[in-house]
């Protein structure tokens, strides 16, 4: 026997259309796009009335992910639907060079080999770093610049 919904969901017809005006937007990113559509398909009023299951199946995500856009459509309403929040600690928000600084850290160790080495180690591309450039790089941004 299935569980009885949870949350149900009747959007208005300015949640609706702001929804459609977020979809149609060509600057959305693709979270928040799912997003959008997956709400839209649990409208009670307008919607397919297909189960979270097969949603999650149709967009490719989690089921709980679907869980997690009913809940907070809920207690939060359809501002928190529309906007993506990019956590601090993400890697995009955690990045510790810019691309000027990759660059020239990437340069340097294509570079010849200081006297007295036969090529570049991480800790020599750190020390030249370290007076080269602005901001102080360890040993493993370094790697993972390398790396890239």
């Amino acid at each position: 026997m299935a569980r009885s919904k949870t949350y149900i969901i009747k959007l208005s017809d300015d949640e609706r259309t702001a929804l459609q005006k977020t979809i149609r937007n060509k600057k959305t990113c693709k979270t928040v796009l799912k997003r959008c559509q997956i709400l839209l398909e649990l409208d009670e009023e307008q919607g397919t009335g297909l189960t979270h299951a097969q949603l999650a199946h149709i967009y490719a995500v989690c089921p709980a992910t679907i869980t997690n856009i009913v809940r907070s459509y809920v207690k939060n309403g359809i501002k928190d639907i529309i906007r993506y929040n990019i956590s601090p600690h993400s890697s995009a928000a955690l990045r510790k060079m810019d691309g000027r600084a990759e660059a020239h850290i990437i340069q340097m160790a294509c570079g010849p080999a200081p006297e007295a080495h036969s090529r570049w180690t991480l800790r020599l591309l750190e020390e030249k770093a370290r007076i080269e450039l602005d901001i102080p790089v360890g040993r493993e941004t370094i790697r993972q610049t390398l790396k890239k």
